[in-house]
């Protein structure tokens, strides 16, 4: 049964098979990537206070410098899928080496970079006389698994292109189980201490890169596809990943601003933020693995001349981010009394935390449009326009988040600017997925 000809309740179930084949594992793929920086704080805490708050400004820097580059994947994803769905599997994968040669090459130059700057960079975030020397051996070590993260990125944007997003797990979770297995026999066995916390990350991610490496190499030479470098391929993989970078850029500002905005409210308020924040954080893993299957479908459709195809999935991926913004804020609400005394037994905190959990709550379904409509965009190509959406967004956002310590309403104030910024993206990407102006077909866009 074609698209054209499927009866609408069809073509939902036909959508909803795959958004859930995508997704489900997506989302285990992106838990999975947080819980490698909790092994590693569980295992160096035991060492020392100096030594697990070295390796907690050496994991923000490095985990910052990772996500920066995370257009390695996003690009990737919706180039690859555009080429399946045009039917040609060996450009497909001969665009997803050039996103893994980007990945080495960038790899490279990020060491080139972090290696002699390591006791300038900790120093400029503050770390103190104790915990400067671990931050410093933690981020220069961990610093040569770079190439290996970014590797990882662009090899799972083929997979995910591919419309695979269970080797990612299966990996994922290898490497989950190996770090925490090095972690712990570097560190107590060796009794290298946070240099073996370091050294295990870097084995267990140059061990995920080189099982992505042993898929994306078979699916090569199974489909006759050249693994050399391209000098053109890989420049144009660097010109698609530019917009997306801005986005990315510009997010990030949005968060820091945030966070700055927090401290100056106080010190109950600031924790209180950073509480929320990553259960903000936890909350869009969900909603990014429905974008992640926009990106492999929508790319798909687009790839293979379906405009039709593309506006219903587009559609009820939508749906379906609303239904699970729903159930997120749902979730938020009735698990408040139990979420916070997790984190904190201060009362100060807790009624600072309190209503703007709420706030997050009801901001749920945007988020859930706002992350589906990024995925939806992303897997077409529109990149130049996210880059200018959210360059916009932060430009309102800004100011607003910027006069809430002089017009007062605190932390809850803060998170109210949180969903203006939200809203602000929704607006944006709605208006785009209704202009069609970025229904794009053809192998390459």
């Amino acid at each position: 049964m074609t698209q054209a000809s499927a009866t609408p309740k069809a073509t939902r179930r036909q959508h909803d098979r795959e958004i859930v084949a995508l997704a489900v594992p997506a989302f285990g793929a992106l838990v999975a990537e947080p819980l490698f920086v909790m092994a590693d704080s569980a295992i160096v805490g035991h060492l020392g206070t100096a030594q697990l708050a070295g390796l907690g400004i050496a994991s923000a820097l490095l985990t910052t410098a990772v996500s920066v580059f995370v257009f390695l994947a996003y690009a990737t994803t919706a180039a690859v899928a555009r080429r399946v769905g045009a039917g040609d599997l060996q450009a497909a994968i001969r665009q997803g080496m050039d996103g893994i040669w980007l990945a080495l090459l960038l790899g490279a130059a990020v060491i080139a970079v972090v290696l002699p700057t390591a006791p300038s960079i900790v120093e400029l975030f503050g770390a103190s006389d104790t915990a400067a020397p671990y931050a410093t051996t933690y981020l220069r070590i961990s610093a040569l698994g770079i190439p290996a993260m970014l590797v990882v990125l662009a090899s799972t944007g083929v997979l995910r292109g591919l419309q695979d997003t269970k080797t990612p797990l299966y990996v994922a979770i290898a490497g989950f189980v190996a770090n925490a297995v090095l972690n712990v026999g570097l560190v107590y066995g060796a009794d290298l201490g946070i240099a073996g916390s370091a050294w295990g990350t870097v084995i267990a991610q140059y061990g995920m890169a080189a099982a992505y490496l042993v898929v994306v190499v078979r699916g090569a030479r199974r489909h006759g596809a050249s693994l050399r470098p391209d000098a053109l391929g890989i420049r144009a993989s660097a010109q698609a990943g530019v917009p997306l970078l801005v986005r990315t850029l510009s997010l990030r500002a949005i968060l820091m601003i945030a966070t700055a905005v927090a401290a100056r409210l106080g010190d109950a308020d600031i924790a209180a933020h950073q509480i929320i924040l990553s259960l903000w954080s936890l909350l869009a893993f969900a909603l990014d693995a429905i974008a992640i299957a926009g990106q492999a479908i929508i790319g798909r459709y687009l790839g293979d001349d379906d405009t039709d195809g593309a506006r219903q999935a587009c559609r009820r991926m939508v749906e379906w981010g609303i239904a699970v913004g729903v159930a997120l804020g749902v979730l938020v609400v009735l698990s408040r009394p139990l979420f916070l005394p997790l984190f904190t037994g201060d009362s100060t905190v807790k009624d600072a935390a309190l209503p703007a959990l709420v706030i997050v709550a009801l901001s749920q379904p945007i988020c859930g449009v706002v992350f589906v409509l990024d995925g939806v965009l992303m897997g077409a190509g529109d990149g130049p326009y996210l880059a200018k959406a959210m360059i916009l967004t932060l430009v309102v956002f800004a100011p607003v988040a910027l006069l809430v310590p002089t017009l007062g309403g605190g932390l809850t104030a803060l998170w109210a600017a949180m969903t203006l910024m939200m809203t602000i993206r929704m607006l944006t990407l709605w208006l785009r997925s209704r202009s069609g102006h970025w229904l794009v077909t053809g192998a390459t866009r």
